[in-house]
């Protein structure tokens, strides 16, 4: 997380690209999915009214073989009102809604009627369809975060007479990434998840790998491998508060060794100590990034409720306000919620620029709002063309190129409070996020298969560290 005040963050208009053509949508061939995998999407909208949108999905397997829901994902499109961000919701689910999620994404070539869309998907609680089986109904909405009034007349997707299930061929629905239903916007057909190839992963070229093998905090290996454990004062989070270096600390846990960050407070500016750790060089730019990452719900003791953001991300620093060569690429969990989130929330965000004061960002971000408690594999890979994350071996979010780097990053964790509304006691309570790794390698975009597999020959061959990645 960069120094700087983000509380409004999420709140920020992203950058919208102008429209640049208005073309009729034509039909287009659709690529194979795996042999007898078919859906159909049925749609009806339940209101048209000015403050939400309200589109009911069923999902039917038309195929020959059973799908698991896992797989599948379906793109509801719209155009975006001026300056707005959105906010999605479960109303009701025959499949429950903790099994449904819903992102928004910013489109690659914006058209009249859309430049941003909805992707539903689903959990692995969802189950399968067997051949001829439906989900039910999906009762789903989603509004604008400051609940003003929207225009859904000019939305690509909206169908104002649908109120009753029918196939619905302006929804778009991929399985295994593989596009098997509908028509998007003109230029904007969903792009393939790529599956993992059945090669091994790349063994050569500049890699950072780090076991967090350290005895503590002042441990002089980690400064020697190009670590730096913050104690400097300023932001983000509470004005006041303290980087605490001696709040990371490192443990074995079974046979590997964890980096664990501790934040703790006790309600007040002086009690409240934060936690961050960061190369000191700036030298990493595309490639893979990937981190196993423990986030965590509660307190180890006392009240909970805090606004709370536990992170892995890169980043450089702003030269000037909406510089174009700013970079910074994030996965953000908030156990509490904040930024105007009642709840759990996980964000990835890419950012171009922004300007703090004034407040004006550009950004693309992706967001799951559900509990994400426990051991995760983050995934972040960028290449000169796109920047796709990933969580557990999921695409999480896909962003533009419009967000590419220009200049190389530092890796970074940290946890940190974003204010102390969200919980005013004064009981003392403290949180702990947990890395176990992490990985970069240079110019070269892994799966999160290979991800795995490389870690797994670092441990195998006893290797706790390397840095092979040049400086600049």
């Amino acid at each position: 997380m960069s120094t700087r005040e983000k509380n409004l963050r999420i709140r920020a208009a992203l950058a919208v690209a102008a429209v640049t053509g208005l073309g009729a949508t034509a039909l287009t061939a659709l690529p194979a999915a795996a042999a007898g995998e078919a859906v159909t999407v049925q749609y009806r909208q339940s209101a048209t009214g000015a403050d939400q949108v309200e589109p009911w999905f069923k999902v039917v397997n038309s195929g020959a073989s059973s799908v698991p829901l896992s797989q599948v994902k379906l793109r509801y499109y719209f155009k975006a009102d001026a300056g707005a961000s959105y906010t999605y919701a479960c109303s009701w689910a025959v499949k429950g809604c903790a099994n449904l999620t819903g992102t928004f994404g910013t489109l690659a070539n914006p058209t009249a009627t859309a430049d941003r869309y909805l992707e539903v998907g689903f959990t692995a609680g969802a189950g399968s369809l067997a051949p001829g089986a439906d989900t039910g109904d999906m009762q789903l909405r989603f509004h604008r975060s400051n609940w003003q009034p929207l225009n859904q007349n000019d939305d690509y997707s909206f169908g104002p007479t649908q109120t009753t299930y029918a196939n619905w061929s302006k929804v778009t629905a991929t399985v295994g990434g593989v596009q098997v239903w509908g028509t998007a916007p003109a230029g904007n057909e969903p792009t393939p998840t790529p599956t993992d190839p059945t090669t091994p992963p790349p063994t050569g070229g500049p890699a950072l790998f780090d076991d967090f093998d350290y005895t503590g905090h002042t441990d002089p290996a980690i400064a020697a491998h190009g670590w730096s454990v913050r104690s400097n004062s300023g932001g983000p989070g509470v004005p006041g508060a303290t980087w605490a270096p001696e709040n990371v600390t490192f443990a074995k846990e079974g046979t590997n060794s964890i980096m664990n960050l501790r934040t703790s407070t006790a309600g007040t500016a002086e009690s409240t100590r934060m936690t961050e750790i960061l190369t000191r060089s700036m030298k990493f730019r595309n490639g893979t990034y990937a981190a196993r990452v423990r986030f965590s719900d509660a307190p180890l003791s006392g009240p909970d409720g805090d606004r709370l953001v536990q992170t892995f991300f890169t980043i450089n620093d702003l030269k000037a306000p909406m510089a174009d060569d700013y970079a910074e690429y994030d996965f953000e969990y908030l156990p509490n919620g904040g930024w105007g989130e009642p709840a759990n929330i996980l964000y990835t965000t890419s950012w171009e620029t922004y300007r703090p004061d004034p407040w004006e960002a550009v950004n693309q971000h992706s967001e799951v709002r559900a509990s994400y408690a426990g051991w995760h594999d983050l995934v972040l890979t960028i290449d000169d063309n796109t920047i796709v994350y990933y969580v557990d071996g999921q695409e999480f979010g896909r962003h533009d190129a419009r967000y590419l780097p220009e200049r190389p990053m530092s890796i970074n964790f940290n946890q940190w409070l974003i204010d102390l509304a969200g919980q005013t006691s004064t009981t003392a309570r403290s949180y702990d996020q947990k890395v176990d790794y992490v990985l970069h390698v240079k110019d070269q975009v892994l799966t999160p298969a290979q991800v795995a597999a490389k870690v797994a020959a670092y441990r195998t061959s006893g290797t706790a560290f390397e840095d092979s990645v040049p400086a600049v």
